[in-house]
């Protein structure tokens, strides 16, 4: 999954696009030494530890991953895409901002 988020990354760096992670995992050291080995360069948050953080309850998230595109309105457009269904949803949304840039 690490993957595809970083091909992600690269391919949409001059788009007003950003990945941002919310992280459950219990030891805060381990995290950020996984997020080293796994090259993970965007924004991801600590959610205190745990899955019942209080972003996760705030966002209802019930299962991990869990994936939300939003809009450039910041609107959830869709949830639990992944793979080929992620890069679909993407590309929908940046044609929107384009059109909407014009």
């Amino acid at each position: 999954m690490y993957a595809h988020e970083r091909s992600l990354v690269e391919k949409y760096k001059d788009m007003p696009f950003a990945i941002v992670g919310i992280n459950s995992d219990r030891d805060r050291a381990k995290l950020k030494e996984r997020m080293f080995e796994e090259k993970i360069t965007w924004l991801s948050f600590f959610d205190g530890g745990g899955t019942g953080g209080p972003i996760a309850s705030t966002w209802n998230v019930s299962g991990w991953p869990t994936i939300y595109v939003l809009d450039a309105e910041g609107r959830i457009r869709f949830k639990d895409v992944r793979g080929d269904d992620l890069d679909a949803a993407l590309e929908e949304l940046m044609a929107e901002a384009a059109l909407s840039a014009k």
